[in-house]
C-alpha cells in the first residue's frame, strides 16, 4: 500500500508541476484549453459554449422520457447504425441455458437482471428498493471480507479489488435459473433523519439499513461487509473516459497540500502488465475504461462471459459446485464465450456514446444566480465544471471536445453518513468518486423513481446535497445556510445540468 500510495503521490506532484501538462497538445493548443476551462468568475450571463454539455456530441432531443438514450450528435451514419444495434443488444432479455434462442442465453446462473436497461432505466439512474421487501430491481448489493495480509498486497497492487466472500463472492445475485436458489434477498429499512435548515424549514432524509434474508448457500464469512448500489446514469462515458490522465491528475491533492479541505485521489487499478490505470467508472472508480466497466456487468449482472472474463459460470463461486455444473450459453459458431467479441464491442460503443444533453434554461436568471450559489459554496472544488477531452481520444466523436461533465473523477471522502465502510481497490470505506452531473436535471423526466447517490437513499437533490459531509461538509453546510429563494435557485441550476 505504500508503494501504490508512493506512486499516485508522484503522479500527482508531477501533473500539478506540470500545471496539468497534455502530451496531447501543442503549446497554443494548451494555452486554448487553460483558457476556455477556467472558473467562472462572472455569473450575470451564461459561459461561451455553455449549452453543450457534451460538445459536439451534445443531443438537443431532451423533450421526453428517451432525453437519456440518444446517440451522440456528431457520429457518422455508419457510426449511427453501430450505436443502434448496441442498443438492441443493451436492452433485450437473456434466457437460460439451453434454448432455442442460441444467440441470447447463457443467463446466469445467478443474476440480478435478464438485460442492461432493466438496471439503467432508459440509461438513466436505477433506485434503490421502495420499501421493505420490494424488488431490488437495478439496485445491487457489494460483498467483501476483510483482507489478510497476503490479501491485502494484492488490493494494494491493484491486482483485486476487495476480498470476496469465499461463497458468495463480490456481488450478491438475488435471482438464479430454474433449479438454482438464488443467493438472497435485499432488504431495506429507512429510518427518518430529520434537518434543519437556517431558515426553520425541515427536510427529512431516510437513512438506509441494509441486509439480506435467505442466503441461498448458507451463511455468509464472519466480518462481511455489504454495500448497496443503484446503476448511475450512463450519459456521456465515452466523453469521460477521453479526458486526459494529466487534467485528472492536476486535481488530486492527496494530502491536501493547498489547506482547502479537500483531498481528492484517483483509483489505480491494474493494467494487467504491471503498471496502474486510473479508474475512472463505478462508484468508487474501480475501472479504468468502459470496456472494463461492461464486461464485469455482463458477468456480475447477468452471469455472462466475454473474452475478457471468459468464465462462463460468471460469478458462481468453486464454493458453489451446482452452480458451476449448469449448463452455459457459449455457442461453438460464436466463440468461446456466450458474449462474442462483436457483441461486447457493439455494447461498449453503445455506452461511449450515449449523449449528453443540451443544457435547458441555462440563460435565465434565477439558474444563473443558481450557478452563483454552486460556485460559493465551493462545489466545483469536486464538481470540476469542464474539461477539453483529449486529441488522441479512441474515437474520433470524442476527440478535442469541450465538456461539462462537473466532476474531477477523483475519490473523495463524503463522511460517515455515507460511508459504506468497504474498501474497493484505493478507496476506502468512507471514499466516493465524484459524480458526473450532467443530464442529473432529466432524472425524474426519464424514470420517476431514480435515485441519488450511490445507493439511491436521496429521492430529490436537495436530499442528496444534504447527505454530503467529510470533505463537502463546508459545501454542503453553505447551501442549508442558504436562504430558500437562494436553496431553490441552486436546485435550479442543478436541474438545467
Amino acid at each position: 500500500m505504500k508503494l501504490r500510495l508512493t506512486i499516485l503521490l508522484l503522479m500527482a506532484a508531477t501533473a500539478v508541476a506540470a500545471g496539468g501538462s497534455r502530451d496531447d497538445l501543442s503549446p497554443t493548443d494548451l494555452e486554448r484549453v487553460r483558457a476556455i476551462t477556467r472558473p467562472a468568475v462572472d455569473f450575470s450571463k451564461p459561459e461561451t459554449f455553455e449549452k453543450m454539455q457534451g460538445g459536439a456530441a451534445t443531443t438537443p432531443k431532451v423533450g421526453d422520457a428517451n432525453a437519456l438514450s440518444q446517440p451522440s450528435a456528431n457520429l457518422t451514419f455508419a457510426d449511427r447504425e453501430r450505436f443502434f444495434l448496441g442498443n438492441g443488444i443493451f436492452r433485450k432479455d437473456w434466457v437460460s441455458s439451453p434454448s432455442s434462442t442460441q444467440a441470447s442465453d447463457g443467463l446466469g446462473p445467478l443474476f440480478n437482471s435478464r438485460n442492461c436497461q432493466a438496471c439503467h432505466i432508459k440509461d438513466g439512474r436505477g433506485h434503490a428498493p421502495l420499501s421493505a421487501g420490494a424488488d431490488a430491481v437495478s439496485y445491487l448489493v457489494r460483498l467483501s471480507v476483510p483482507p489478510d495480509a497476503a490479501q491485502a498486497a494484492q488490493v494494494a497492487a491493484g491486482l483485486i479489488p476487495a476480498v470476496p466472500d469465499p461463497v458468495y463472492g463480490l456481488q450478491l445475485q438475488d435471482h438464479g435459473i430454474a433449479g438454482l436458489a438464488p443467493e438472497g434477498e435485499v432488504h431495506i429499512e429507512y429510518e427518518d433523519v430529520p434537518v434543519t435548515l437556517s431558515d426553520g424549514e425541515t427536510v427529512t432524509l431516510r437513512k438506509p439499513t441494509l441486509s439480506v434474508d435467505k442466503p441461498g448457500f448458507g451463511p455468509f464469512a464472519p466480518g462481511l461487509m455489504m454495500s448497496g448500489r443503484i446503476a448511475p446514469a450512463m450519459s456521456g462515458m465515452g466523453l469521460l473516459e477521453a479526458i486526459h490522465d494529466a487534467d485528472i491528475m492536476s486535481n488530486a491533492d492527496p494530502h491536501d497540500t493547498n489547506g482547502d479541505g479537500i483531498s481528492g485521489r484517483p483509483n489505480l487499478v491494474s493494467d494487467g502488465n504491471g503498471g496502474l490505470l486510473i479508474g475512472r467508472f463505478g462508484w468508487k472508480a474501480a475501472q479504468p475504461s468502459v470496456e472494463q466497466q461492461t464486461v464485469h456487468a455482463f458477468a456480475g449482472d447477468m452471469g455472462l462471459s466475454t473474452p475478457i472474463l471468459p468464465d462462463n459460470a460468471a460469478d458462481c463461486t468453486e464454493a458453489q459446485p451446482d452452480c458451476r455444473a449448469m449448463p452455459n450459453g457459449a455457442q461453438e459458431r460464436y466463440g468461446d464465450t456466450e458474449v462474442p467479441r462483436d457483441v461486447l464491442d457493439l455494447v461498449v460503443f453503445y455506452s461511449q456514446n450515449l449523449a449528453p444533453p443540451a443544457r435547458r434554461g441555462f440563460d435565465k436568471p434565477d439558474v444563473l444566480a443558481g450557478k452563483a450559489a454552486f460556485y460559493q459554496a465551493g462545489c466545483p472544488a469536486c464538481h470540476v465544471p469542464k474539461f477539453v477531452t483529449g486529441r488522441n481520444a479512441a474515437h474520433e466523436a470524442q476527440r478535442f471536445q469541450l465538456i461539462w461533465p462537473y466532476t474531477d473523477m477523483l475519490l473523495h471522502d463524503m463522511g460517515p453518513g455515507l460511508a459504506d465502510g468497504r474498501g474497493e481497490g484505493l478507496a476506502d470505506g468512507s471514499e466516493w468518486r465524484t459524480a458526473p452531473l450532467w443530464g442529473i436535471g432529466l432524472a425524474h423526466k426519464v424514470s420517476a423513481e431514480a435515485g441519488f447517490l450511490h445507493d439511491g437513499r436521496a429521492r430529490t437533490l436537495e436530499e442528496a446535497i444534504l447527505w454530503h459531509g467529510g470533505e463537502a461538509q463546508a459545501a454542503r453546510d453553505s447551501y442549508a445556510a442558504l436562504q430558500k429563494a437562494e436553496r431553490d435557485a441552486l436546485v435550479k441550476f442543478l436541474e438545467s445540468l
